[in-house]
């Protein structure tokens, strides 16, 4: 009994061919990405496999259908996401980031259903939008202040106010500079995200 359910729990195996055609072994019959797509959103584990070599590639296959998804035009991955995912390959932090990702996007996942919920209650005659609405309000700020905190020399010289302090050397600076950019851009999505947010709520 304990191996039967262990069989009935282990994910489903599909065989990939080299003509690209991808088999399900549980149901005997050909599928296409998009019937993968689908058996993700249905929580349904599978694992894919190279026919010829027996290597696994499920990596690639998931892969390869958020690359169809986003050709779609069902766009989740922003440019400048997907810039600074690329440019973390090699990178000395290149370990770190999948388990970030892994813990960011389980805790998106978990709070999925309470979003969803939040939404209906609050579609008779409130703002479904304002607690998000509040939410982005707050992480502006917070960047406003991760600005000034991290970048002084930067922030006055922006705000036209002189300052005595020792000018940083040029290391110092492009780094700074680097993380100027770098919080400018998700400043620019945060404003961006509020200016949505605005139209939705009919503001």
């Amino acid at each position: 009994m304990a191996a039967q359910n262990q069989d009935q729990d282990a994910p489903i195996t599909i065989k990939k061919y080299a003509n690209r055609r991808l088999y399900n072994t549980a149901t005997s019959s050909y599928v296409t990405l998009d019937h993968l797509a689908q058996m993700v959103k249905d929580g349904t584990q599978f694992a894919v496999f190279d026919a010829k070599s027996g290597d696994e590639i499920t990596r690639s296959v998931l892969t390869q259908i958020i690359v169809e998804e986003e050709a779609k035009g069902q766009n989740l991955l922003p440019v400048s996401f997907l810039r600074h995912l690329i440019s973390f390959y090699g990178d000395s932090l290149q370990g770190l980031v999948p388990s970030y990702l892994e813990q960011s996007m389980q805790s998106f996942a978990t709070n999925q259903e309470k979003m969803r919920d939040y939404m209906q209650e609050t579609m008779g005659g409130l703002n479904p939008f304002g607690q998000f609405e509040e939410m982005n309000k707050q992480n502006m700020a917070m960047f406003e202040n991760a600005m000034r905190m991290f970048t002084p020399p930067f922030y006055k010289e922006a705000d036209g106010s002189s300052d005595s302090e020792e000018k940083p050397t040029p290391a110092e600076a492009k780094e700074q500079e680097k993380t100027v950019d770098d919080l400018q851009d998700m400043k620019a999505q945060l404003e961006a995200m509020q200016e949505q947010l605005s139209k939705l709520s009919g503001k």
